[in-house]
């Protein structure tokens, strides 16, 4: 048996349940993991609340459940320990600590999940589980959009710049020699300004439409930057990228706007851990404790002003 959280039906963070389980049993393909720590993440909190971006409320609902998710146990951005391995998985042995998400399947708010190890990647010892937990959700979604099209001097603005996706994007398109302006409140500009950003903007004081800047990429972490205002913003030849896009710009995706969903690649997992092995990424993780706390992140996340990323540890 192993404790595990479960989401019934749609709704606020009180209806998360924490209950005892079964544990998984691997299939061939997979490996079973010791979760030792699991982010909650933006993309929980939406599933959790039956709220998806404009457009996708029927699909979503159809795809995943229509009162409730059929996957009553969320959670994709995890870290842990092997425990047992599949007949036909090559590349990982028991006891290895590895960082991965497990996309539409979920299953890590709990102590164990059987994870397929596509999108898995080796921890190094150096790192903390809550840190690598922390780093992969907003970090792979950051460098699946900003990969090839962010290099030293390009200007970068990211909209939404203290979130999970958006401390990364700030981040590696420093570390790429990018100029980055990120838009955040007043009260995380010296936050993001130490991540490496050059400029801050308070949107409370400047609207999105009364930046006159124009920028090579322009990542929207938020959900409020449009086609219209990204293009405008972007001038004659920048990339806008839409992370939380409606359905009709999910649909419109390719040339000059970007959206929909990022890959999980073990390939980016991989280069993530790097960056944390080497100390050049910071995943901003705030711990608040076990399973049982999952209500009080997910408060946090409702509240939008999450500062980077919010990790459980489902042993403790």
């Amino acid at each position: 048996m192993m404790k595990t959280s479960i989401v019934k039906r749609y709704g606020a963070p009180e209806i998360v349940e924490v209950v005892d389980r079964a544990r998984p049993e691997p299939g061939a393909g997979e490996v079973l993991v010791r979760i030792e720590a699991v982010a909650v993440t933006s993309g929980d909190a939406r599933i959790r609340a039956g709220r998806f971006p404009r457009g996708f409320g029927l699909p979503a609902r159809l795809a995943l459940g229509v009162r409730g998710p059929r996957q009553q146990v969320l959670g994709t951005a995890f870290s842990g320990v092997i425990e047992r391995v599949g007949a036909a998985v090559d590349g990982f042995a028991v006891g290895d600590s590895i960082a991965g998400m497990n996309g539409a399947r979920m299953g890590a708010h709990a102590q164990y999940a059987a994870v397929r190890p596509k999108s898995m990647a080796l921890k190094p010892p150096s790192v903390r589980h809550v840190d690598a937990a922390g780093a992969v959700f907003g970090g792979a979604t950051a460098l699946h959009f900003l990969r090839d099209r962010v290099h030293h001097g390009s200007r970068v603005l990211v909209n939404g710049a203290s979130g999970a996706v958006g401390s990364s994007a700030v981040q590696l398109a420093a570390l790429a020699g990018a100029e980055v302006t990120a838009v955040a409140s007043r009260n995380n500009h010296d936050f993001v300004t130490r991540l490496g950003a050059h400029e801050a903007i308070d949107y409370a004081a400047t609207p999105l439409d009364g930046i006159s800047d124009r920028f090579d990429v322009v990542f929207d972490t938020v959900g409020n930057i449009n086609r219209r205002l990204g293009l405008r913003l972007a001038g004659a030849a920048g990339t806008v990228i839409l992370a939380v896009a409606d359905l009709a710009e999910t649909i419109r995706s390719g040339g000059r706007v970007l959206a929909g969903s990022a890959a999980e690649r073990a390939d980016d997992i991989a280069c993530l851990m790097r960056l944390l092995d080497e100390r050049k990424l910071d995943p901003v993780t705030e711990t608040l404790g076990g399973l049982d706390r999952l209500v009080d992140a997910y408060r946090i996340v409702d509240s939008g002003r999450k500062v980077g990323n919010v990790v459980v540890q489902p042993w403790m």
